[in-house]
């Protein structure tokens, strides 16, 4: 199951870069969006 895991890894890598991006920039937008009634 590791090795499976391993392999996916390294068949998706940049694909799983871009998705950690993505993620990374909803979850900036999420915190920006909830704070700004706070800061107007």
């Amino acid at each position: 199951m590791v090795a499976q895991i391993k392999s996916t890894v390294r068949n998706t890598h940049s694909t799983l870069l871009c998705d950690i991006a993505g993620v990374a920039a909803l979850v900036v937008m999420l915190v920006v969006g909830l704070h700004l009634p706070g800061l107007v």
